[in-house]
């Protein structure tokens, strides 16, 4: 039946739906050609409506082993097309089939090349996928305390492995491939909800990695002051909003970008090498270089698109923290190496400790 997508500023878009919904949430775009299943299962997109700006997602179907949650944490899927007669060794089901199973609101044959270019032009703002195309009235979405609270509040310590490096995962809405990443590295993993800080200290880790989230990183205020004795006690590593985070916790400052970075194609520059590697990004907030001048930082990692801040070393601690996603999933490789780069500091760290 015909569907609608209604953004905030008024402008409608044609669609097709399946049955009669309306939902809204903010409105953001993925540019990747493939990884739509990890996309729709990264809790940092809790909340959100994708636009997918590849012309035709659903091509190689769903598969039990690429998800980075349970369950779909986005709110609703625009495409353009959405493919049933998809092709793959271990695809299971469709992506509508797999979306209609979690009730997830999924129009399709919308101009998405046109959406894009207004988010782009406009910022992100909300919208609402609906039966009329009416401009309806936006109600204030959930605040992103709930959001993080929905994605990382209700779940308990977790260990991994069993590893000869024993590294606390400190969740705020983390990806499974986080986790994957530091066990083929030989790591024994514990994942501890960002709400059980005082757990941290009761494992002994050798290092804590702070994980990606959804929303704002100052909706965390509250536990910035535990986060920063956390971070000058162990080796840190912070991604996403981590990265955010840690940033805050040391007197730095964030804000939102007009439209965000999202996809598989950022690239990024190394100031120290300075050598350009792709990245894989997901997130509407970053720091702000100036706030940084203060708190001892170095500011290694710079968007090339728009200059940002995208990743620091502390020249005290050992602290490092990038915004971009080194997991990768979806996409390019290339920044594995920051799992590398981090562990080296740590073992190196522990043998000093050792010859003491």
């Amino acid at each position: 039946m015909e569907g609608y997508l209604v953004l905030e500023d008024g402008t409608s878009y044609n669609g097709e739906i399946e049955t009669e919904v309306e939902c809204s949430g903010e409105i953001v775009f993925f540019t990747g050609m493939t990884g739509y299943q990890e996309v729709l299962t990264d809790p940092s997109y809790k909340g959100q409506i994708v636009v997918f700006t590849y012309p035709l997602i659903g091509n190689y179907g769903i598969n039990k082993s690429d998800f980075e949650s349970m369950k779909p944490q986005v709110k609703a899927v625009v495409v353009y097309e959405a493919t049933d007669h998809f092709s793959h060794c271990e695809a299971e089901m469709s992506l509508r089939e797999y979306l209609k199973k979690w009730n997830i609101p999924l129009i399709t044959h919308v101009d998405s090349r046109a959406v894009v270019k207004k988010i782009r032009s406009k910022g992100t703002m909300s919208a609402m996928i609906s039966a009329s195309k009416d401009a309806p009235s936006f109600e204030k979405e959930e605040k992103d305390q709930n959001v993080i609270e929905q994605v990382a509040g209700n779940k308990e310590i977790s260990t991994y492995d069993n590893g000869s490096v024993h590294i606390a995962v400190i969740d705020f809405g983390s990806k499974k491939s986080i986790i994957t990443r530091l066990i083929e590295r030989g790591c024994k993993v514990t994942v501890i909800p960002y709400h059980q800080l005082e757990s941290v200290e009761q494992i002994s880790p050798d290092g804590i990695v702070l994980s990606n989230g959804p929303g704002d990183p100052k909706v965390m205020e509250p536990y910035l002051k535990t986060l920063k004795k956390l971070l000058i006690a162990y080796p840190s590593l912070g991604i996403c909003l981590g990265h955010q985070l840690i940033a805050l916790a040391f007197g730095g400052n964030t804000y939102k970008l007009p439209f965000g970075h999202r996809g598989a194609n950022h690239p990024v520059i190394d100031k120290d090498t300075k050598k350009v590697f792709m990245t894989s990004q997901n997130h509407s907030y970053v720091v702000d270089k100036d706030s940084l001048q203060t708190t001892d930082f170095d500011v290694r990692f710079y968007n090339v698109n728009d200059g940002s801040v995208e990743g620091l070393y502390h020249t005290k601690y050992s602290i490092m923290s990038v915004q971009f996603h080194p997991e990768a999933n979806p996409g390019p490789v290339e920044s594995e190496w920051i799992f590398d780069d981090y562990l080296q500091k740590l073992k190196a760290g522990r043998k000093e400790i050792a010859h003491v």
